[in-house]
């Protein structure tokens, strides 16, 4: 019964409090919340405008403003070069290793041997297409290797961990070892006096960059090709967008009633 007044007697000692209250007091607790109301009102206008602020910036003026931001970082960079005496290029260079560089001198030269971009024959665009699926190409090396410790008769993981195999290990005697590695060695190393045909299945990786690179293709032909997006609609009856959304508009009214009229019009035979 205590537990259940406790409550009741709470209830009267805050009504009691508030009752107390003048009328100073309550207007100032009043004028408090209503500053609290402004300040949310005030935050949550400012986050709105953020929002659509954020949303009027287009892909393009994204890329803009951070190639603007790159220009300035660099001249920022080269204007601390030189206030310390120091050549930009020389320390830019610092931040490549050698590996990198000479990647990027091969990457060059690359591109330089493939800046012609004229067409002369289907077998220089076959070779030039060639050329370039085999810089996605990337060998599996690890199962190469097992193949060839089976064909070879190694212990497996040698060449793994060797890297580098030398020489005497590509050696190999066709009489010497057991039937498996005899089998192995010929499945490895084919001629053309191998009967071995269509034996050999892909794996599930293999058969899924096989997937992305076809994919890829097409992705990329289609964005290259000049076929508008409303060449399958027939004859061009409109001078703008607006006039072909209105004339699409009027065909799907009156097109039953109009296309035996239109077909004497293409035969001549209109009265």
């Amino acid at each position: 019964m205590n537990g259940a007044e406790e409550p009741d007697n709470d209830g009267g000692e805050q009504e009691k409090a508030e009752s107390k209250m003048t009328l100073e007091e309550r207007h100032a607790k009043m004028e408090k919340l209503r500053q609290k109301m402004r300040q949310s009102a005030l935050a949550n206008r400012a986050s709105v405008v953020e929002e659509s602020a954020k949303a009027k910036v287009t892909a393009r003026d994204a890329a803009r403003l951070e190639r603007q931001r790159k220009l300035a970082e660099v001249l920022r960079q080269k204007a601390d070069a030189e206030d310390r005496g120091e050549d930009v290029e020389r320390q830019k260079n610092w931040e490549w290793t050698i590996e990198e560089n000479d990647e990027w001198e091969k990457k060059k030269a690359r591109k330089a041997r493939r800046a012609d971009f004229e067409f002369h024959n289907d077998a220089d665009a076959a070779r030039r297409r060639y050329k370039k699926d085999l810089d996605l190409i990337k060998p599996d090396l690890v199962a190469y290797n097992k193949q060839k410790e089976l064909a070879l008769g190694l212990p497996a993981g040698t060449l793994v961990k060797m890297g580098n195999p030398s020489g005497s290990i590509n050696e190999f005697d066709p009489k010497a070892g057991s039937e498996q590695q005899r089998l192995a060695a010929e499945h490895l190393y084919r001629d053309a006096n191998s009967l071995l045909y269509a034996d050999n299945k892909p794996s599930e990786d293999a058969i899924d960059r096989v997937i992305a690179k076809i994919n890829r293709d097409v992705d990329k032909k289609s964005k290259f090709s000049r076929k508008r997006a409303n060449e399958d609609e027939g004859d061009i009856t409109y001078i703008n967008e607006r006039n072909r959304v209105f004339n699409k508009k009027i065909a799907r009214y009156y097109d039953k009633y109009t296309a035996e009229i239109r077909a004497s019009f293409e035969r001549g035979t209109a009265l």
